[in-house]
């Protein structure tokens, strides 16, 4: 289960969201997962906080932000 991470940006000056893709059990997923930077150990390591879902629900989410990104401007 490798996870390929497509995209990131920072969330805040601790944090990372990151979009990655990966394979599990025959099915691809997208995940949206927020990273926290460990200090101790130098990188970045994932947290509870995200949203996995099988690509073919990714037309779904892109209608959902685009409906968050137009609440937003009004």
């Amino acid at each position: 289960m490798d996870k390929e991470t497509v995209y990131s940006f920072d969330k805040n000056a601790l944090e990372q969201v990151r979009a990655s893709i990966y394979e599990y059990q025959g099915k691809t997923y997208a995940d949206l997962r927020v990273f926290w930077y460990d200090n101790t150990a130098g990188q970045y390591k994932p947290t509870k906080k995200g949203l996995t879902v099988n690509v073919v629900l990714l037309p779904e989410l892109a209608r959902a932000v685009d409906d968050l990104q137009t609440a937003a401007k009004q």
